[in-house]
């Protein structure tokens, strides 16, 4: 049987459609900056989350008052490849403080990828109006030798309840197969760099989660991560520069999209300013390039030429 075939019989027992509908909405304050992050330093309503990638970042200097989120333990599924269980999210939210009406600002290292990766958790499990990102992350505070602590501050326990999972917002490999197969009508964009884009490479050097082949999904179109950008700083570019340059390859707002990169980490990068920034429907493909590249007999497109085991 092919893979095509098993996922279409697959597809009566497993239910992961991404439903597009409803109106888009943006938010014009889903970043803050580090002025006003550092005017609400002590505000009892806003609680601070950093959640990087670097072991030890943390502990060696924090923005003041800031929780910590471990991502490959805290937000994520540690046997399945999943992210965090409706239960495990519930306690982490109250262990940091956070409840309905807190203003949760997020941050990280590698320009914000897994403080984005966070952002989307928790606006899946309910707290999407809370979620803001630190527009330029540590890179951005650092640079302006605002202050920092190594003193960790415990929070006060909060009593947050849980929201059921908002599917519209996670793309799985059926949803992924379907726009390939010219079922639904979406764009798939994939934000990893030209190299891996084209197949030369299957990942950037020194990461060890890996596909068996190199290329990407057909069909979709590629906008590195990095030109939303501003690279002295980290800062995203204004609205009025991401609009032109994702209408550059036909994503405009007017098709829901499907972010996907290796992992699922720099795609909600993106993600995130498609869906808080400007406001388009977009759902996350967090199996991405590791889960899809993977699959025996779905068709790819591997204009470098490389092949499964080598040239």
């Amino acid at each position: 049987m092919s893979a095509l075939a098993f996922l279409r019989r697959s597809a009566a027992v497993i239910t992961a459609s991404v439903a597009f509908a409803g109106a888009a909405f943006a938010q014009s304050d889903a970043l803050v900056t580090t002025d006003w992050l550092e005017k609400n330093l002590d505000n009892p309503k806003v609680r601070i989350v950093e959640v990087s990638v670097e072991p030890g970042l943390f502990e060696r200097g924090h923005i003041q008052g800031a929780q910590n989120i471990v991502w490959h333990t805290d937000l994520v599924d540690t046997v399945e490849r999943d992210i965090a269980k409706p239960e495990k999210f519930q306690a982490l939210a109250r262990k940091l403080g956070i409840d309905k009406d807190t203003t949760i600002v997020l941050y990280g290292d590698s320009n914000n990828w897994f403080a984005a990766w966070g952002a989307w958790v928790f606006d899946i499990y309910g707290l999407r109006d809370n979620v803001k990102l630190l527009d330029g992350g540590r890179k951005k505070w650092e640079l302006e030798k605002r202050p920092v602590s190594t003193n960790p501050v415990a929070a006060k326990a909060s009593t947050f309840t849980v929201a059921e999972p908002n599917r519209k917002l996670r793309a799985r490999l059926l949803d992924v197969v379907s726009v390939v197969e010219k079922k639904t009508d979406a764009r798939i964009l994939d934000i990893r760099s030209p190299d891996e884009f084209s197949g030369k490479i299957i990942a950037p050097a020194g990461f060890q989660e890996l596909a068996l082949r190199a290329g990407h999904i057909p069909g979709s179109v590629n906008v590195p991560w990095a030109r939303a950008v501003n690279q002295a700083d980290g800062t995203l570019k204004s609205p009025e520069e991401l609009r032109k340059l994702y209408a550059e390859v036909g994503i405009d707002g007017s098709k829901p999209v499907i972010t996907t990169c290796r992992i699922g980490e720099r795609s909600s990068h993106t993600w995130f300013i498609l869906s808080r920034v400007l406001g388009y429907q977009v759902a996350n493909y967090d199996g991405s390039w590791t889960e899809y590249g993977n699959v025996v007999g779905l068709p790819i497109n591997n204009p470098a030429g490389t092949v499964w085991g080598g040239k």
